[in-house]
């Protein structure tokens, strides 16, 4: 399975949020700006981080805001967020097997654990890494374009 670009372009977002709050007023256009993308596409997003408590959003000259610290926002926060439904699993079985056949009858419970295995070491994998992490890097690769 491929992830999509939903959440590179959270992560994007969220770290353009944190970079330009308190300078400009962030808001979806400005976003998509950045981003280089549609507005709406970039408003789904927004409002996906936002149902996940990671961004509040006040119209007029509120903006868009973090809801808590950089250091507190993890990839896997952000991939809940944008990419995973409720009790949805990484890994998808295809539906009908050939029952007559003794590999077809037994593909998917013989994948199942290890299946599972894998998408909670991934998911242990992106908890590992939070939003801090891309924001130092951002800021240290602006500052070095000023050099």
């Amino acid at each position: 399975m491929q992830i999509s670009t939903k959440f590179t372009i959270a992560i994007h977002v969220l770290t353009a949020v944190r970079y330009f709050s308190g300078n400009y007023k962030v808001t979806s256009d400005f976003l998509a700006g950045s981003v280089g993308n549609n507005p709406v596409i970039i408003r789904n997003i927004m409002s996906q981080l936002r149902e996940a408590g990671v961004i509040d959003i006040k119209r007029g000259p509120g903006g868009i805001t973090l809801t808590r610290p950089l250091t507190e926002i993890t990839f896997l926060d952000v991939y809940q967020a944008v990419e995973k439904k409720p009790d949805e699993s990484l890994f998808h079985f295809h539906e009908h097997p050939n029952d007559k056949c003794p590999v077809g009858r037994n593909i998917h419970q013989s994948l199942e654990g290890i299946l599972d295995d894998i998408q909670q070491k991934f998911e242990e994998e992106l908890q590992k890494h939070t939003l801090q992490d891309v924001y130092d890097r951002a800021v240290q690769a602006i500052s070095h374009e000023a050099m």
